[in-house]
């Protein structure tokens, strides 16, 4: 669920129609999309913009009750997954594949411009109350 503030509209129209147990998808620039989940692509290039400027901002807009990484970028991205596990406690691991396929039921996914391995997240909204 939304908290408060405005990002891009699209970020925003989809973050006020969720509800709680929705999920969103930050990606990186090579998560395969499926066709029937709203693609929002911020990707501008290489880096831009990253994962992590993505992910901040929506932690700043939505009430995450969960996460789902991939069981991979502790191996292939470590120093991401630090990163994640000092942000989160509550973090499900599924295989690169498995999280493929939980895209599916996402309201939407972020594609940003990031181009390290494994740097995809699917946050799971909590409620505010």
């Amino acid at each position: 669920m939304k908290k408060n503030g405005t990002l891009n509209s699209e970020i925003s129209k989809v973050l006020s129609d969720m509800g709680h147990t929705d999920t969103i998808v930050i990606a990186d620039c090579g998560l395969p999309i499926p066709a029937n989940v709203k693609k929002i692509d911020l990707a501008l290039k290489i880096g831009t913009p990253a994962f992590l400027d993505v992910l901040e901002e929506l932690e700043h807009e939505m009430m995450i009750e969960k996460v789902t990484l991939a069981s991979e970028i502790n191996e292939h991205n470590p120093n991401l997954h630090h990163l994640l596990c000092d942000k989160f406690t509550d973090i499900a691991y599924v295989s690169h594949e498995d999280l493929k396929q939980e895209t599916k039921s996402a309201k939407a996914i972020i594609r940003t411009g990031e181009a390290t391995p494994y740097a995809n997240i699917i946050l799971k909204a909590g409620v505010i109350f």
